[in-house]
């Protein structure tokens, strides 16, 4: 911890705005200068009077953070890594799969941006890996190999205190380096905007356990200014009719397991559900009508979401995880319409595997949950058969997503009001607004019909 003497304090400057006045309490640390805002003069003189009182005392100042060595806040006493870790002890009971794995990932990189120096004994894959996969698992670290034990403790020997996130030079190096691949170029905004997302809660934990004074992170326009993301669909992702039949004509034909994909495929398609969710269904979640009515609506009631995040990740030891619908109170269900033609392929795929109420209506060969790898690996090998090269290498359904995507956007361009797509897809209205405004189209020469039906002015006398 450097620390000096060389120390100069300033008047309060007074500054009057429109909405509120503002104290502002300046002075300089070894050159470097240091500014703390106050609502109030009483506030701003207290912390002056402190700043004074620490001089008349001969007491060194923290050139990293500006204050005298007795105002230190617990974050020097503290190492980064020390925090991080019990951090992710606190927060673990209350995590799902998938934030415990991008707490690990973003608890990671700032690690790594966080010590004294690089550890080039250990290769760098290594040290992310040890990191990653035990340091940050609650359930796991203890059970750490012995190398992984000799990575963390040379991190655990090596790692800055939690105060180097007061220096707001250190912090900026710091989120450039959470924000950059291991090839050296920027990560994805949405990386950056989840790395962001987590790093802030970190620190409103550092401030709850008093670790922390304020939050270091940037904020306001500062602080998204290089993380805008939107949620629309790229229009470029969608099938058309022919490729999505094209599509699973393919799966259904494949030799090994087709007929079942085939099926769980056309449930994505025509009821617009996301794969954890196709993937939680059971028999007896499908409403289908009677066999003479073929060509007759079924219906689907979605109530379990079986998410793939990685057995290291989970409480149960399992790969998928066990949760409640996206954006939906706890134990909230919902339903949607399956096409006669779905009527028609659940029927016979029920029939051919022998399925009763109780079991999973799309099972992997050996009749447990279908597996994510085998499911993007068919899709993929769809793609890779049926669409020319320069449409493979497109956007046009690179993932299983796309399916839902191109059924929301069907529904909207058929003219089935916002509020009931919301409905059946899970979604509120306005993030399906944001999300689909840009795929609706067909529908300008019937609105401008409506508007010309309305009429024009009624015409005036003339003025003679």
């Amino acid at each position: 911890m450097e620390t000096s003497y060389d120390v100069k304090i300033y008047k309060i400057l007074t500054y009057k705005g429109a909405r509120k006045t503002t104290h502002t309490v300046r002075w300089v640390v070894a050159g470097k200068r240091w500014r703390e805002p106050f609502g109030t003069v009483a506030l701003a003189e207290g912390f002056r009077s402190d700043l004074i009182r620490a001089t008349g005392k001969g007491e060194a100042f923290v050139i990293a953070t500006g204050l005298p060595v007795s105002h230190r806040s617990k974050s020097a006493a503290m190492s980064w890594y020390t925090f991080a870790v019990e951090y992710v002890d606190a927060r673990w009971p209350e995590l799902g799969g998938n934030s415990r794995k991008n707490t690990a990932k973003t608890l990671t990189a700032a690690t790594i941006a966080l010590l004294r120096a690089q550890p080039t004994q250990f290769a760098p894959v290594a040290v992310r890996t040890a990191l990653r996969e035990w340091a940050f698992n609650s359930s796991r670290r203890a059970e750490a190999p012995r190398d992984v034990v000799t990575i963390l403790r040379w991190v655990e020997r090596n790692s800055l205190p939690v105060s180097a996130w007061e220096d707001a030079e250190r912090a900026d190096e710091i989120l450039r380096a959470v924000d950059t691949r291991l090839d050296g170029r920027q990560a994805a905004a949405w990386s950056r905007k989840r790395h962001r997302r987590i790093l802030n809660v970190v620190m409103k934990h550092a401030i709850r356990r008093r670790v922390l004074r304020t939050n270091p992170l940037p904020k306001g326009k500062e602080s998204t200014a290089v993380t805008k993301t939107s949620n629309a669909v790229d229009k470029r992702s969608l099938l058309n009719a022919d490729q999505a039949a094209a599509l699973l004509d393919w799966i259904r034909r494949r030799p090994r397991g087709g007929k079942r994909l085939h099926a769980f495929f056309a449930t994505l398609y025509y009821c617009g559900l996301r794969p954890e969710e196709a993937v939680a269904m059971r028999v007896q979640d499908v409403t289908l009508p009677g066999p003479d009515a073929a060509d007759q609506w079924c219906e689907l009631l979605i109530h379990t979401a079986t998410p793939e995040v990685g057995k290291q990740w989970t409480d149960t030891g399992e790969i998928h995880e066990e949760r409640d619908l996206k954006g939906r109170a706890e134990g909230e269900t919902r339903s949607a319409p399956g096409h006669p033609a779905l009527t028609r392929i659940l029927r016979q795929h029920i029939e051919d595997e022998q399925l009763k109420p109780g079991d999973l209506l799309f099972q992997g060969e050996n009749g447990g949950i279908l597996a994510g790898s085998v499911i993007r690996r068919a899709w993929r090998g769809a793609r890779k058969a049926v669409l020319p090269p320069h449409v493979f290498e497109s956007p046009t359904g690179r993932r299983m997503y796309d399916n839902r995507h191109t059924r929301l956007t069907k529904w909207l361009n058929d003219g089935i009001p916002p509020a009931q797509v919301a409905d059946w897809a899970g979604n509120s209205v306005p993030v399906l607004l944001a999300t689909y405004a840009r795929c609706v189209e067909g529908q300008l020469p019937d609105l401008k019909r409506r508007l010309e039906a309305a009429g024009d002015l009624p015409e005036q006398p003339d003025a003679g």
